[in-house]
């Protein structure tokens, strides 16, 4: 596969009903340890509910496949990299 295509399945893949600016919920036991008010602790922030801030599928201009691509703004303090298969929009 050259480069374009797998960049085009990623966007296929990852926008899977979602989009920035979505509210979305954990759905998954997903544990943390940079948690504002938990730090170097492990939280679970299953249930907990935040905004699509970012789809990640380019890093300075060249295309990635990251492994968390949906960057999900909480509250003020607290963003996370998580798996679309981890959210579930609300």
């Amino acid at each position: 596969m050259t480069v374009e295509i797998v960049v085009e399945v990623q966007k296929l893949d990852i926008n899977n009903g979602m989009k920035i600016g979505d509210r979305v919920r954990v759905k998954e036991s997903v544990v943390v340890y940079h948690h504002p008010e938990h730090r170097n602790q492990a939280f679970d922030i299953k249930g907990t509910e935040g905004e699509i801030s970012a789809i990640v599928t380019q890093w300075e201009g060249r295309p990635v496949s990251a492994n968390f691509p949906v960057l999900v703004k909480f509250d003020k303090r607290f963003k996370a990299h998580l798996r679309e298969g981890e959210l579930e929009v609300i």
